[in-house]
């Protein structure tokens, strides 16, 4: 098949147009994706559990029946913190090696209900948490990492070898490897999705994101879990963009200011009003609440672990229930509380006067080496908001690697959001064909 028209190349939004359409059969989607992996996943190791044979059987029942809609025939890659029905949910963790829970989780039962096809599971850090990194790497460079901790699901989105991932984010483990991998994702409203069958470590933080290669995708996966398109048009003329360097500006690096002032410069020249936002004090020491929450509510959920397979747990993580930051009860009412006063009053800043937060996504480009996923330092405070978060990507550093932003918006205004950032999308990236040569050069 020519390059051009390999359909692992497409986005999910073009794919399911020639599926819905029956110019393209999931199975041929599929096929191409499992050339595409065959090819690059030896050194970009993404996967964790896929079965070629098996899901090439589920594409052809697929392709038997009626439309499910804009998702039927979609392949997923699916973080393997996430249940599946069909393959082991392992945690990437000794502890639950070749685990079968036998049952979809809500977001999984979701897309397959959708007509989607699961197409394997992909690597992660321990837990989503901390302990052993994904052995995934940075498919623009594979010496650098390709984030974490989604770290398999953004890289196997990011290269072409399936257009849908799952992911999750305590801190930025969604977001940042969007920007790393040069993909879209969308991290929703805390709670807006059903964490029922995932595995999660804080309570309060954990949510299910999805990745994708243009908004248009995100939007089909929304649609399908009841997050309505937006019926009122946006025009970039006159929105009005809060530019938020955010409290912890410090850890900016060169390439992460690059994207963030890149991003800023073309909406102005389309007619954004963009502003300066400058955050209240009490933002200041979300950051350490962040902390604060992750790890108390952590050393609660690895728990059982500890109690029952101590050898096996990470040292981090017996760390964490052991509460070596000795963080005290006292400090944990007051991170709780501070997060409570600060939601609604960034809620607030909506309106006539704010549309949208544009905001870094990362500190910069993916760093080299893999004992490290990259610093969440700049999502921890929106994941703490509970608000959702678009990551679109932006430029290359000076490395070469992909570099995004983050488009935030009040709690449950996921559809909004998701418009401003269709609007937005072209006009900030200028670059997916880019990407593409470099990652699948002619």
């Amino acid at each position: 098949m020519d390059m051009e028209t390999e359909p692992a190349r497409m986005t999910a939004a073009e794919a399911s147009a020639l599926i819905q359409s029956r110019k393209m059969s999931c199975e041929e989607l599929v096929r191409s994706c499992l050339r595409r992996i065959a090819s690059r996943d030896a050194v970009v190791k993404a996967w964790l559990r896929l079965d070629p044979d098996y899901v090439i059987r589920r594409a052809r029942e697929l392709d038997k029946l009626p439309s499910k809609g804009p998702l039927h025939g979609l392949p997923w890659g699916v973080k393997d913190v996430i249940d599946t029905a069909d393959y082991p949910t392992t945690q990437n963790s000794p502890i639950y090696d070749e685990f079968r829970v036998g049952r979809d989780a809500a977001p999984v039962a979701v897309v397959r209900g959708s007509g989607s096809l699961i197409l394997g599971k992909t690597d992660t850090v321990e837990f989503a948490s901390m302990g052993r990194k994904a052995l995934t790497r940075n498919p623009y460079n594979l010496a650098h990492t390709p984030g974490g901790s989604s770290s398999g699901s953004g890289a196997a989105v990011g290269d072409f070898q399936v257009p849908l991932g799952f992911g999750t984010q305590t801190g930025g483990s969604h977001i940042r490897p969007a920007s790393f991998n040069g993909i879209y994702g969308l991290k929703p409203s805390w709670n807006r999705v059903s964490r029922e069958g995932l595995r999660m470590s804080s309570i309060t933080l954990d949510t299910i994101g999805w990745y994708g290669r243009g908004v248009e995708d995100l939007i089909l996966v929304a649609e399908a879990f009841r997050i309505p398109r937006d019926p009122i048009p946006v025009s970039v003329k006159g929105l009005r963009v809060g530019l938020c360097r955010s409290p912890v500006w410090r850890e900016i690096e060169p390439a992460g200011e690059l994207a963030l002032s890149t991003a800023a410069k073309r909406l102005t020249a389309a007619g954004a009003i963009v502003e300066e936002l400058e955050l209240p004090e009490p933002f200041s020491r979300l950051h350490a609440a962040h902390t604060a929450i992750a790890e108390s509510e952590g050393a609660a959920a690895f728990l059982p672990e500890y109690v029952n397979a101590n050898a096996l747990l990470a040292a981090t993580l017996r760390e964490r229930v052991e509460n070596v930051l000795q963080i005290t009860a006292k400090q944990l009412l007051e991170a709780y509380a501070l997060a409570d006063f600060c939601r609604p009053v960034l809620d607030g800043m909506f309106g006539p006067k704010l549309d949208v937060i544009l905001t870094p996504s990362a500190k910069g480009e993916a760093p080299e080496g893999l004992h490290t996923t990259g610093d969440a330092v700049f999502n921890r405070m929106w994941t703490l908001m509970h608000g959702p978060n678009v990551g679109i990507p932006v430029c290359f550093g000076p490395a070469g690697l992909p570099v995004g932003v983050t488009l935030v918006g009040p709690q449950m205004a996921d559809s909004r959001l998701l418009a401003i950032a269709q609007a937005c999308a072209p006009l900030i990236d200028t670059e997916p064909e880019e990407r593409k040569r470099r990652l699948w050069p002619d």
